[in-house]
């Protein structure tokens, strides 16, 4: 080995159950055509998502407000990042509109992270449920956002909009967290949580957990009991793949069968649902959970009357 080169380990192969199901029918051409019609961003698309083509075959997307570029750079995120110019206070009234000509049952709502706003694009986020339910009011909603920078009341604005599921992932363990993502910290993460549910107690909260960075079995699960410590209702387990050469590495690729283990013992811990799988993703059988969601939360209402 040559003096100062670096002891790489050898990229692991991509496993047979890493397959993606090409699904581009009619569908799928009707929602990409629309999305470009209304000028729309669907993290679908901008994440590069693996279960794109049965989602969009499914008519179900996952709406990406506040522009496409991100004001962070996280190093297993492939949305663009840079300076946003964009803010566009029709998109709420667009997005409703897209959610109607859809017939969605189950909306998802996520954005970039826009730092350079005073209230991180939270107006923006509850103009867009409120719009939902005046056109859509039989679709449930589902808003994954990002920290806010720890502005309080930019959450609280979010909430009193009163979305079904009010998503934030926690991507990573906390020894990897400052790693992975960027500006983002894993205890805002659990205080945004916490405060999510002291603010709105009926509200079902959810997280996400990507493997395959570098964490140890041990600290899935201690990430597992911190966020059932803060009340969070809702966990989804999936497989990081790297989304170009800049980004992070795929340090190990976790079989079907640890997965099914995992969703054994966050049911154990007491989340009402857990979907856990190599291509699963925040957004993935969301509109499953809401329901797994709404009947816990209603038995435990019930139980404390």
């Amino acid at each position: 080995m040559t003096t100062g080169q670096k002891d790489q380990k050898p990229k692991e192969r991509k496993p047979d159950w890493i397959k993606i199901k090409l699904t581009t029918g009619d569908n799928y051409t009707e929602i990409k055509n629309m999305m470009r019609s209304k000028t729309l961003h669907t993290v679908c698309e901008e994440a590069r998502c693996p279960n794109i083509y049965e989602c969009w075959a499914n008519r179900t997307a996952t709406f990406m407000i506040l522009g496409d570029i991100c004001t962070r750079a996280c190093r297993f995120c492939a949305v663009n990042t840079g300076l946003p110019t964009e803010l566009d206070l029709q998109e709420p009234e667009r997005v409703a509109d897209s959610t109607v000509q859809m017939a969605l049952k189950h909306c998802v709502v996520t954005s970039v992270a826009r730092d350079d706003l005073q209230d991180g694009g939270a107006m923006i986020f509850a103009e867009t449920i409120k719009a939902i339910r005046r056109k859509a009011p039989f679709c449930s909603v589902e808003v994954l956002i990002p920290d806010f920078m720890g502005n309080w009341d930019a959450l609280k604005v979010v909430m009193d909009a009163k979305p079904d599921i009010l998503n934030h992932n926690v991507e990573t363990v906390e020894r990897l967290s400052d790693r992975v993502r960027a500006k983002a910290k894993y205890s805002r993460t659990l205080e945004l949580l916490r405060r999510a549910k002291e603010m709105q107690p009926e509200i079902p909260t959810k997280s996400s957990i990507m493997l395959g960075v570098g964490e140890e079995w041990d600290e899935i699960l201690k990430t597992m009991d911190d966020l059932r410590a803060v009340d969070c209702n809702i966990l989804t387990i999936g497989q990081y793949l790297q989304p170009t050469k800049k980004h992070l590495d795929i340090e190990k690729y976790y079989h079907p069968d640890e997965f099914a283990r995992l969703k054994e013992e966050g049911m154990k811990r007491g989340f009402s649902h857990v979907e856990s799988g190599p291509l699963v993703r925040s957004s993935y059988h969301a509109h499953e959970q809401v329901k797994s969601a709404s009947s816990t939360n209603s038995t435990q209402v019930a139980s404390q009357a």
